[in-house]
């Protein structure tokens, strides 16, 4: 599809949006207009874009071709009704969240969809969107390759996913993204306690992370709970009797582990 020249709003000035605008800006679109709740993060960010900001949905500019909103979940529903009253209703509506269906606009807008970057982002780190996988819905064909052809601009990874496929991509990415970090937290907070630096486990979250690339999960898999040794699980689980909850996080787990284990055990022997 040919490149368009568009004029976007963005509504919402977190981490998401503020990574997104800013690289789409530098890809032939137009930052219209910035909303955010909050002054401050409204003002920074359209002054890093050199665009209008505002904190009231009513004074929306009514001149952009696509609104993006990335905001947070518990508020979407409120603010595409009250955008969509405002704003240009003629144009595509999208907005970025993994775990919400596209049905959030419905009755609201003509044409809409969704725009997910699946990606953790942080504002005081750079994002290569050349490598970030961006799924895609929308009410309408063309806007479908709309969308295609303004994700493309950022990524050779655009791919279509209905409301009920990126139900389940938003949860795989809790796991392997949120709560990974959170097992980095929990390893951090034991070697603090006994005066161990967290940077020694560097290498080893390094060199897991980059198994996966060549094998499978199961198959990258290593440690106690794989090889089901119990000796070892259970003189740690004495060690953790201080800390309960992290006993019980331990042993589930550990237990899920070796479940899958066998499950894949089960599969091979299929083949």
């Amino acid at each position: 599809m040919e490149k368009q020249n568009l004029t976007l709003t963005f509504i919402g000035a977190g981490n998401v949006a503020t990574h997104l605008a800013q690289a789409l800006a530098r890809k032939s679109c137009r930052i219209n207009q910035i909303y955010s709740r909050t002054e401050t993060s409204a003002q920074a960010l359209a002054s890093a874009l050199d665009c209008a900001f505002t904190t009231d949905l009513s004074e929306i500019s009514p001149d952009s071709d696509l609104y993006i909103v990335s905001v947070k979940d518990a508020v979407l529903e409120e603010v595409t009704g009250t955008l969509a009253r405002h704003a240009n209703p003629d144009a595509l509506f999208v907005h970025t969240a993994g775990s919400m269906p596209m049905s959030v606009w419905e009755g609201k807008t003509r044409r809409h969809g969704v725009l997910y970057p699946m990606q953790t982002f942080s504002k005081s780190r750079s994002v290569d969107f050349s490598n970030v996988p961006f799924f895609i819905e929308t009410s309408l064909p063309d806007d479908t390759l709309l969308l295609q052809e303004l994700a493309g601009r950022l990524s050779d990874k655009v791919y279509a996913a209905s409301s009920e496929q990126r139900k389940y991509l938003h949860i795989a990415a809790v796991f392997a993204c949120n709560f990974a970090n959170h097992m980095y937290a929990i390893s951090r907070h034991l070697l603090r306690a006994h005066g161990l630096p967290f940077e020694a486990m560097l290498p080893l979250i390094d060199e897991t992370a980059r198994k996966v690339h060549t094998l499978t999960p199961t198959e990258a898999q290593t440690g106690p709970a794989r090889r089901n040794d119990r000796n070892v699980m259970e003189r740690h689980l004495e060690i953790l009797e201080e800390e309960p909850e992290l006993a019980t996080l331990y042993h589930l787990i550990s237990r899920n582990i070796h479940t899958y284990e066998l499950k894949d055990k089960e599969e091979n022997d299929k083949l």
